[in-house]
């Protein structure tokens, strides 16, 4: 296997069913030691129980391989450092976080409770921040690390009924991209995940013969090279039924307009200027817009 994390420790959140059960293995067989993190809830984020991650640890000590459970709501801080200082003791160092925990309040906006709302961004942005706050200084100290946000179309494009959750996933993409600009020099590499599998959250959206072909091994594969000791880092890996893209965003190269000419009329008739796509591009970060904007204005001046 060339992709391998032998000597490695990853920790898995929300891995005791469907993708994170899978990354969590997936991790295992090929030499990881791994945190096996679930709080047992529904998919709703109620209730909690520990029997889902002791079985995927029994699935990895039968193996040969090295792990633990521990029931840590991602969206409490200090359970989350409990977790990761029982990590350190036991193995010295975190390698892999994948924040993959998460649960859905489905409602269109008009009848959602505002509760539901917050609990959907609690536990997936703040999951996020929390478990990765909990790791990032140890990942600077050792100068090693690899971290994987999960995103979802539903935040990139919008889906009806998921307003709160469309949210969060767009929050971690907005968190990825600050982070690679503040952890780049201690070799920590950060990139999201957009999966499409067929798992407890999405069973009720699709026919079985299509939940079939979504598998969650199949997320995995791309999960994995997120992982590596070779991983990019700010790329939004899409994965699912065996397909694999990236996903970016683009800024046109826009216009300038002098000061006689910026208001919406003069916008708006050099619309089709404004919103051409032929020269866009991926911004390294929002600096760069400034830098853009305040070339076209010098470009001008000296025209």
């Amino acid at each position: 296997m060339s992709i391998n994390f032998e000597g490695q420790v990853a920790i898995v959140t929300g891995a005791g069913n469907g993708l994170g059960r899978s990354h969590a293995l997936a991790l295992a067989e090929r030499g990881a030691k791994v945190v096996v993190n679930d709080l047992g809830g529904a998919r709703d984020g109620t209730g909690a129980s520990s029997d889902a991650a002791m079985e995927v640890v029994g699935l990895i000590e039968a193996a040969g391989g090295e792990a633990f459970a521990h029931g840590a709501n991602v969206a409490k801080f200090d359970e989350v450092q409990d977790m990761v200082a029982q990590a350190m003791d036991k193995w010295g160092r975190v390698d892999i976080l994948i924040n993959n925990a998460g649960i859905l309040r489905d409602k269109s906006f008009a009848k959602m409770d505002l509760a539901d709302f917050q609990l959907v961004m609690d536990v997936h942005l703040m999951g996020s921040v929390n478990c990765t706050k909990a790791v990032w200084d140890i990942m600077r100290e050792q100068n090693y690390g690899r971290i994987v946000m999960t995103t979802s179309s539903s935040g990139m494009y919008g889906n009806f009924g998921q307003s709160n959750y469309g949210a969060a996933k767009m929050a971690v993409l907005g968190f990825m991209n600050t982070l690679v600009l503040e952890g780049g020099k201690n070799n920590i590499h950060v990139n999201a995940l957009a999966p499409t599998a067929g798992t407890r959250m999405t069973e009720d959206l699709m026919p079985p013969e299509v939940l079939g072909m979504l598998t969650a091994e199949s997320v995995t594969a791309g999960a994995l090279i997120l992982c590596d000791k070779k991983a990019p880092t700010r790329t939004i890996l899409c994965a699912g039924a065996g397909g694999y893209a990236v996903a970016s965003i683009y800024e046109t190269d826009g216009i300038f307009m002098g000061k006689e000419d910026q208001n919406p009329d003069s916008i708006v008739a050099k619309w089709d200027e404004v919103s051409d796509n032929s020269n866009q591009q991926a911004l390294e970060s929002g600096g760069k817009q400034t830098e853009k904007f305040l070339m076209k204005a010098m470009a001008a001046l000296n025209a």
